[in-house]
């Protein structure tokens, strides 16, 4: 009986052991800081989506929109993060991030608000919500607001999922991606303040999706209707004049130098008689 008993015990206790070292399992609400408790990275946003994969994939694209070349202190941009490629979105969710910056304060852009929010309060961070995990395009607006004058550069590091929405982690895909923004001076260019760049990591082989139909709509062009039928007016106008002239000029005009071409032709015949 009481050799029993230690088997139980040992059972359970490899079990129990088990569960804690288990890796991470992904986080529909969001994700952050450290996860290295539950067997995940020291930093999400800096060590990636591990739970969705060991390592990162280039076969998928982590991009940042709108960045400013150097940012003036205490300004607020609107920034725009996006994951491209990965496997094929579900009715599910579909992909999610985790940002961290060491100066400034990170939030959810104007008209964007329960899609994303601040990791545990924690401002220097932002994840998506379980609003956000379902975004159709797999891209969040963010809003970043620069710090005190004297800060110097700031760096931002970000990871983003793709992911199917299917039960498990089975085919989802992450990427990360990190980045400078140096701190503008009284003799930076308007030109520089005004520039934004776009960040990328991965291959960049982004294909464009496939049509719906195998033809494009006029309207979709940007032609309007009646700007496209006045510019065939105006072609076939041109036509009509080309034609036109082309009749005039073979047998207006020369009709009118019929009587110089006769004379001509006689003064040709008496010379030639004087050549004889």
């Amino acid at each position: 009986m009481l050799s029993v008993n230690r088997k139980l015990s040992c059972f359970f206790l490899v079990f129990t052991v088990l569960l804690i070292s288990a890796p991470v399992s992904s986080l529909p609400g969001g994700i952050g800081g450290d996860q290295s408790a539950q067997g995940g990275p020291n930093d999400v946003a800096k060590e990636g989506c591990s739970c969705h994969g060991t390592s990162p994939s280039n076969s998928v694209t982590a991009l940042i929109d709108d960045v400013p070349y150097k940012y003036v202190p205490n300004e607020v941009y609107t920034l725009r993060l996006e994951v491209i490629g990965g496997p094929d979105k579900s009715s599910g969710n579909t992909g999610g991030f985790s940002m961290l910056v060491d100066n400034g304060i990170l939030g959810s852009a104007e008209g964007f608000e329960g899609i994303v929010e601040n990791w545990e309060d924690n401002t220097s961070t932002l994840t998506h919500t379980e609003e956000g995990a379902r975004s159709e395009n797999r891209a969040w607006t963010i809003s970043w607001t620069a710090p005190e004058e004297n800060t110097g550069k700031v760096t931002f590091w970000i990871s983003l999922n793709s992911v199917n929405g299917a039960d498990g982690n089975l085919g989802d895909m992450w990427n990360r991606v990190s980045f400078h923004i140096p701190e503008s001076t009284e003799n930076t260019p308007s030109e520089i303040l005004d520039s934004r760049r776009t960040i990328f990591s991965g291959d960049g082989a982004v294909e464009p999706p496939a049509a719906d139909e195998g033809h494009v709509d006029l309207h979709d062009m940007g032609a309007k209707f009646r700007a496209h039928w006045l510019g065939l007016l105006g072609f076939g106008a041109v036509i009509i004049v080309i034609i036109f002239s082309g009749f005039m000029l073979r047998y207006g005009f020369s009709h009118s130098y019929t009587g110089r071409t006769n004379l001509l032709q006689l003064r040709y015949k008496h010379m030639r008689r004087g050549d004889q």
